[in-house]
């Protein structure tokens, strides 16, 4: 996990390196499967994202699923989690269609937001579906101008940046054109970020991607 804090941005930027082990809630016996999760609960990531919040327990936090195949499971697993943390004041935020991130209600939940979480999935469909979009315009101008925080696993991380990698493999990483890069949600400029780059071996495509584009910083997430 990294948190960026830039100058003249009053938001925070966390991003998480993927598969975010945020416990298993789908059991009825929650009190014997918790102390299972117990060591990242009380020191995990979620609990930092809780802290760093505006109003801690009390921040209004939207999870953001756009990215997934399976967002009407994967939502309500991080509402869980969360609540077991103490904060209640979370709910999911589906946007599955371009034109949902035009729509006003969708809009001023954003508005009202302190955290958005966004989950992994598939990145060019995150930017795909809100790029360029109202919901996009107000995400960043939150994030510029708000004590608020983009939280985002995965693909919710490599979408954050200006340079996003989206396709391509390390061991195919020196043939021309197998990395692909396009463009981001664009929080951070200068910076390319790549995720479960340990357990996927991503320092080849990692490398491609920060040679072939000499000025940006890579941050490669465990």
């Amino acid at each position: 996990m990294v948190i960026f804090t830039l100058m003249k941005i009053l938001g925070k930027l966390i991003i998480i390196g993927g598969a975010v082990d945020k416990g298993s809630f789908t059991e009825t016996d929650l009190d014997t499967t918790a102390p299972q999760n117990l060591n990242f609960f009380e020191e995990g990531i979620l609990k930092r994202i809780i802290k760093e919040s505006l109003h801690k327990e009390n921040s209004r936090i939207e999870v953001i699923t756009t990215a997934s195949k399976i967002p009407r499971q994967i939502g309500p697993e991080y509402v869980k989690a969360f609540n077991y943390l103490g904060a209640h004041n979370v709910d999911v935020l589906y946007i599955e269609k371009r034109e949902q991130a035009m729509d006003a209600e969708i809009i001023q939940r954003l508005r009202d937001a302190d955290v958005v979480m966004f989950t992994g999935g598939d990145q060019l469909r995150l930017t795909s579906i809100l790029g360029g979009t109202p919901f996009h315009d107000l995400l960043l101008d939150k994030y510029r101008n708000e004590h608020f925080i983009y939280a985002g696993t995965s693909a919710g991380a490599a979408a954050a940046s200006n340079n996003m990698i989206y396709q391509g493999s390390s061991s195919e990483a020196l043939l021309k054109g197998e990395v692909k890069i396009t463009s981001g949600l664009g929080l951070i400029d200068d910076v390319v970020i790549d995720t479960h780059f340990v357990q996927r071996g991503r320092i080849g495509r990692f490398f491609q991607a920060v040679v072939g584009n000499p000025k940006v910083l890579g941050v490669g997430l465990g």
